[in-house]
């Protein structure tokens, strides 16, 4: 009598239905991730002041420029590291990394600990978001992309939020440390333990997608995988969308720096209290969150370009309107110009990343993101180092009104270079490079 056949393996299928409960579970995931860093936006600015006398604001700024420099280069690895290892190793690796951020800053008896807690930060968010990112893709497949980003940076950002106004309270009745990074030491261990116990690798869903939905237009067989190096030309500079995409990307994250390091600064120089500079910290992530769930499919449906166009512009609008605001009678001023800037910035986020995915081959998809996050996150160092020098120079007034200037031309760039991708499908990627 013959041997019973082996069990069959579950079909693989593209979509977010048909592959809802792991997709739920990287969305909550990627909340984790964001809570992690919303931690600092409203308490590490003023930390670095009121227990380590920091005044100057590139000093200050260090602690950003640190963190942009090591998730630069992380979102480049895990997009490697990704396509070669598989997605879940690198993940659980981001995990590894960010637990011991939050018990550095509670020890940390110089500001060069904070400074060095936020390159292990920087790596964390760099291997934790960029995969979780591009295991969204992978599930989503090729129709409801802007979706599925909006969905991702939709937790991402609402966890950001949420994080900062609980980090700013607990601060405001406890003190700076330790409290309010014992919540950091308890999500990082949650996320890390989620990974482990139930997220499942989408290396199969890379190789389905690449079988059926990415044919050569003429029939014959795919292009082969570039190279690493290929890659980073295409992203960075021969592909027209893509270097598009990763130029706003890092002016995006360019102006986010400022607001992370400087804006809570800001807003106690001109006489706000804690509670309501933690409330600013929560909206504008918040908004930009929230408003991340109709973006994503707006995109999908009438285009990139122009939503990554007029959020760049709106986004500079409403930084010169912040700078315009003086005293703490501003503060409804300040409150709803937080508001167009995270309407602004979820316009673009989502998008950016769908725009990636629609140019880049499954094969290479992952690598091509991670070159993207690459570009966009090496914008904390730029504006780190920029705003930090004109403050210095200038005032903060100032260093806002200039980042809000380069946020408007960045748009202006993208209007006049950036073509349409929805609809472009990967293979094109190797015939349509500007």
């Amino acid at each position: 009598m013959a041997p019973p056949a082996p069990a069959a393996r579950p079909a693989v299928a593209l979509g977010l239905r048909a592959n809802a409960r792991q997709f739920a579970l990287l969305v909550l995931i990627n909340a984790f991730v964001g809570a992690l860093v919303g931690l600092e936006r409203s308490v590490l600015p003023l930390l670095a002041d009121a227990e380590f006398g920091v005044a100057s604001r590139r000093a200050l700024l260090a602690f950003i420029a640190s963190f942009g420099l090591a998730k630069a280069g992380a979102n480049l690895l895990a997009g490697h590291w990704g396509d070669r290892y598989g997605r879940r190793r690198v993940l659980v690796l981001g995990w590894l990394l960010g637990i011991p951020v939050p018990l550095l800053v509670i020890w940390a008896p110089s500001w060069g600990w904070v400074v060095a807690a936020n390159l292990l930060l920087g790596l964390n968010q760099g291997l934790a978001w960029s995969t979780t990112v591009v295991m969204k893709i992978d599930l989503a497949g090729p129709r409801r992309r802007g979706l599925a980003m909006g969905l991702n940076e939709f937790a991402g950002y609402l966890a950001v939020a949420g994080a900062a106004l609980a980090a700013g309270l607990i601060a405001d009745r406890f003190g700076y440390r330790p409290a309010p990074f014992y919540l950091g030491l308890a999500i990082a261990t949650a996320g890390l333990a989620l990974t482990l116990l139930f997220v499942r690798d989408t290396s199969g869903h890379v190789r389905h997608e690449s079988r059926t939905h990415a044919p050569d237009s003429a029939g014959s067989p795919p292009a082969p995988t570039p190279t690493l190096r290929e890659i980073v030309a295409r992203v960075s500079r021969r592909d027209s969308a893509m270097a598009s995409a990763s130029q706003a990307g890092l002016v995006n994250n360019l102006n986010d720096g400022l607001a992370w390091g400087l804006f809570p600064v800001f807003f106690a120089a001109e006489g706000l209290d804690l509670r309501r500079i933690s409330l600013l910290a929560f909206v504008y992530p918040a908004v930009w969150g929230t408003a991340q769930l109709l973006t994503g499919p707006a995109s999908d449906r009438w285009g990139r370009k122009w939503l990554i166009v007029g959020g760049m512009v709106l986004q500079g609008l409403a930084l010169a309107a912040i700078a315009r605001g003086r005293g703490a009678g501003a503060y409804p001023w300040w409150l709803a110009s937080s508001v167009l800037l995270g309407l602004g910035t979820a316009m673009v986020y989502p998008t950016l990343l769908a725009a990636i995915g629609d140019v880049a081959a499954p094969a290479w998809r992952s690598s091509a993101v991670g070159v993207y996050r690459l570009w966009r996150d090496l914008g904390y160092v730029v504006g780190a180092l920029t705003a930090g020098l004109v403050a210095d120079a200038f005032g903060m007034r100032a260093a806002i009104y200039f980042v809000a200037g380069l946020t408007a031309a960045s748009g202006v760039l993208a209007a006049m270079r950036m073509p349409e991708t929805l609809g472009r499908g990967g293979d094109a990627a190797a015939r349509s490079i500007a």
